[in-house]
């Protein structure tokens, strides 16, 4: 019994647990401009756009922020010349990298529209594929749900059953399997994605990244589960108590601290290209996804990202 006070005393001597993550960076509003890169780069994906560097972004208003919003959009008034440059977008790149971290983006609102293919990401570009890719929101042409996906090296593959809500599409996360389809998850909710996650105000994506697994979850705008760290953006977080994930993907069969390097956060729009011009029309849409592209500008008046925050969390 004595054993037993003396042990609980020292518990109460010792204080609250700590969190297991703290905040390390929060990207709110103008801070989007200090803490990320414009990449005015050639579309990697072979999209119809012209990614704009910072100062044409805010000249030609393609990015805007206030004290609690980040805009970053496509130009939606030009025709375009079909042999000329494509349509105005923006691709930034966050200036630190991350290894073992939590991110959360609070999404207002995500690019909708055929055509479009808006993603919000990470890796490490100058060793892709070897360095690993974490898609946290992606997709196209407005096909719900949203998916998360790994693309790796060759050696990482996921174990068919495992706790997750979302539905596995493959098992192998190798870039050169299935033309880099990468080993994704399909969410359970259809609101994750396009139209219909606007329709409610957004929603909350989250990840978390060890050595032992990569999880990803989502909780909608006005959800009665989102946690409270999540959605007020606290100072510290702990995903051991935010629940099942839409997707996980474990170290079981995939060295997670070979295969994935420490990355940039990327949140880019661009338009048709290697997936969303491939399935153009088995998704639904009308026409040719270049001719759209070109000539019809006000398609795209709602493709755009509105983001109230994204914060990074580092292991305490």
């Amino acid at each position: 019994m004595k054993t037993a006070v003396a042990f609980s005393a020292l518990l109460a001597s010792a204080g609250p647990a700590l969190a297991a993550y703290v905040k390390s960076e929060s990207f709110v509003g103008q801070s989007f401009y200090d803490g990320f890169d414009f990449q005015a780069i050639a579309d990697p994906t072979h999209g119809r756009v012209n990614y704009v560097d910072a100062q044409t972004a805010k000249d030609k208003n393609l990015t805007y922020a206030s004290a609690d919003s980040f805009v970053l959009r496509m130009d939606s008034t030009t025709v375009l010349d079909p042999a000329g440059a494509g349509r105005d977008s923006v691709r930034i790149r966050s200036k630190n990298t991350y290894t073992t971290h939590v991110l959360v983006a609070d999404v207002r609102h995500m690019p909708q529209g055929c055509g479009t293919w808006p993603a919000i990401w990470e890796t490490n570009e100058a060793t892709w594929p070897a360095g690993g890719e974490v898609d946290i929101l992606e997709g196209v042409n407005d096909v719900v749900p949203n998916a998360a996906t790994l693309h790796t090296s060759p050696g990482c593959t996921m174990p068919a059953t495992r706790e997750e809500l979302g539905t596995p599409t493959q098992a192998d996360c190798d870039t050169a399997v299935n033309g880099n389809a990468g080993c994704g998850v399909k969410f359970s909710d259809a609101t994750s994605f396009g139209p219909a996650l606007n329709a409610q105000g957004g929603g909350w994506y989250a990840m978390e990244r060890t050595d032992s697994f990569i999880k990803v979850w989502f909780w909608p705008r006005g959800a009665a589960d989102v946690p409270i760290g999540v959605s007020e953006g606290h100072d510290d977080v702990d995903p051991a108590n935010w629940g099942t994930p839409q997707a996980f993907f474990p170290s079981d069969t995939c060295n997670i601290a070979e295969h994935f390097d420490a990355h940039n956060i990327i949140i880019n729009l661009t338009l048709c290209g290697d997936w969303a011009g491939a399935t153009f029309n088995t998704d639904g849409c009308s026409g040719v996804c270049l001719d759209v592209a070109n000539s019809q500008p006000e398609t795209f008046k709602d493709a755009y990202f509105d983001i109230a925050a994204i914060n990074v969390y580092k292991a305490q």
